[in-house]
């Protein structure tokens, strides 16, 4: 399976499971805008920083966590947390919305 990045014109393969925010960083796609970079909260949920779109393939992630939830409520429905996100099929995502 893979993960396109629409902006960056990049994909990479990924065994079913990954995580969608170590993966993009494994390989060198930037999830975060400037005040992320600095105040990202590792991965955890907690500061909303890595927040993506879904373009393609929506029904081929986990299911949004209560946390991820409560984070993107005001967020439109095609929009992610990618360090909550796993992949288990292909997707297109748009970094940075």
């Amino acid at each position: 399976m893979t993960i396109k990045f629409a902006k960056e014109n990049r994909e990479i393969v990924v065994a079913d499971g990954a995580n969608l925010r170590f993966k993009a960083l494994e390989n060198g796609i930037d999830l975060y805008t400037f005040t992320g970079k600095m105040m990202n909260c590792g991965g955890y949920g907690q500061c909303g920083t890595c927040v993506v779109e879904i373009l393609e393939g929506m029904e081929n992630l986990s299911p949004k966590t209560e946390v991820e939830s409560k984070k993107l409520r005001k967020k439109p429905e095609g929009y992610r947390l990618a360090c909550q996100a796993t992949v288990h099929g292909s997707v297109v995502v748009k970094t940075k919305p």
